[in-house]
């Protein structure tokens, strides 16, 4: 039996901090050579299209417009901190609301967009990052004895079950399956640690260092995608290399391949142009194709069945895994990161153009055009991802007529037909 923690407030203490700017180091001030202007879309997640920075001929006016690698940082900070914040809005206003604590269950109704858009914020809160090994223990430790602790609740605790769900949330969030998942690839730290690599493409300063830190945002993005995937679908590490090798090839050759053919058919006011109808589809497809190769290994080996209490099923003679099952769950999450790009894409450019106080602030210094685009960024994503992944269920239930003959005849321990299934389509 594990020991129960007694520093119980510890948990809801922590869960009400959130990035400041202060948190993130800043670098030593520097500037970006040149003026900006939109050339390659980054094609992984859809957080960015890169702008790239040639070098003016215009002397002081574009000296003005150069984005600074300070401000930038600073922007993804408070981009940062207002993702967590909406997430810390919902679960204080949530909080009173919660139902009994079932280690099988979930905190929100899954049969809503709304319940489980608020369980995927909660998931993708960059706070989640902040709580060390020996907190994580701790709160394993809540969950472990809920029983205990709902039978008999410490005096200090206002509301045990709400106390057991965060605690759920805590110990939960760097595991997928009980696989222990590295922070950058964590749903919690697609934005903080996306952030950073988002900056870096705004201030590129030419083509080698565009697709280097498009290369490398395309390795968060697979590593993310493969972390997130149903982790009880087997992938060899030879499987695994060449997936990560064809997704992030395939993504970086939609995006610079698109953007080549465009400048070098069209002249340069008229490239810039074309390029802003060309950033959405190539970043949808890049993102897309990306998701896709990393995790098509599950298509052919197949997922495993559960029953609704999230137990395998047993097929007689044969495994449970579904080839079906796989196919729908990972074309359901290609789906998700295509529409991903909707949101992050649109909404900062629509808002940059359409509210009149931001176009004063941008008029009266041009340099602070790439943080409030970056910002407005990042936000759009931290929201447009829990919301594009709440699009589908991550568990599914499925009709036992719609999947393999295996398992059509299938009964439980009364002996009754099985009729309906369940799997886990991952993230």
């Amino acid at each position: 039996m594990w020991r129960i923690g007694t520093n119980y407030t510890s948990l809801s203490t922590r869960s009400t901090r959130f990035l400041s700017p202060k948190s993130c180091p800043a670098p030593p001030p520097a500037t970006c050579r040149g003026k900006a202007t939109v050339s390659a879309p980054s094609s992984g997640n859809g957080s960015t299209f890169a702008s790239r920075v040639e070098p003016s001929s215009l002397g002081s006016s574009a000296d003005s417009a150069r984005p600074s690698i300070v401000h930038s940082l600073l922007a993804v900070c408070i981009g940062v901190t207002t993702v967590s914040t909406v997430a810390a809005v919902v679960e204080q206003s949530t909080g009173n609301e919660v139902p009994y604590f079932d280690v099988n269950g979930d905190r929100f109704d899954q049969n809503t967009f709304q319940g489980r858009f608020s369980k995927m914020l909660l998931s993708c809160d960059p706070r989640l990052l902040l709580y060390s090994a020996e907190e994580v223990q701790q709160a394993a430790e809540l969950v472990y004895n809920a029983d205990a602790l709902i039978a008999c609740p410490p005096e200090a605790v206002q509301n045990i079950h709400r106390t057991l769900w965060e605690a759920h949330r805590i110990a939960s969030a760097g595991t997928n399956d009980g696989e222990p998942v590295p922070r950058p690839f964590r749903m919690s730290g697609y934005v903080p640690f996306n952030g950073p690599i988002c900056a870096a493409m705004v201030c590129s300063s030419g083509t080698p260092s565009l697709l280097f830190f498009n290369w490398l945002n395309q390795s968060q993005n697979a590593g993310v995608n493969y972390f997130n995937r149903n982790a009880a679908s087997f992938m060899s590490d030879e499987k695994l290399l060449k997936s990560y090798v064809g997704a992030v090839g395939v993504a970086l050759g939609v995006a610079f391949g698109l953007s080549t053919f465009v400048k070098r058919r069209f002249d340069r006011v008229r490239a810039k142009q074309v390029m802003q109808f060309v950033a959405f589809p190539s970043t949808v497809i890049a993102s897309s194709l990306n998701c896709y190769i990393v995790r098509s290994g599950e298509i052919d080996t197949g997922i495993p069945i559960m029953d609704r209490l999230g137990e395998p099923i047993e097929v007689p003679g044969c495994d449970n895994l579904s080839q079906i099952a796989a196919a729908s769950g990972v074309y359901a999450t290609t789906a998700s990161r295509a529409i991903l790009n909707i949101p992050v894409l649109l909404v900062p450019p629509l808002l940059m153009n359409k509210l009149s106080f931001i176009k004063k602030i941008v008029a009266r210094n041009p340099a602070l055009s790439t943080p409030i685009t970056l910002y407005l960024l990042l936000t759009s994503f931290g929201i447009g991802l829990p919301a594009a992944c709440a699009l589908f269920p991550q568990i599914v239930e499925v009709p036992v007529q719609e999947l393999e003959t295996k398992f059509h005849n299938l009964r439980d321990y009364e002996g009754r037909k099985i009729q309906k299934v369940y799997y886990n389509k991952g993230l």
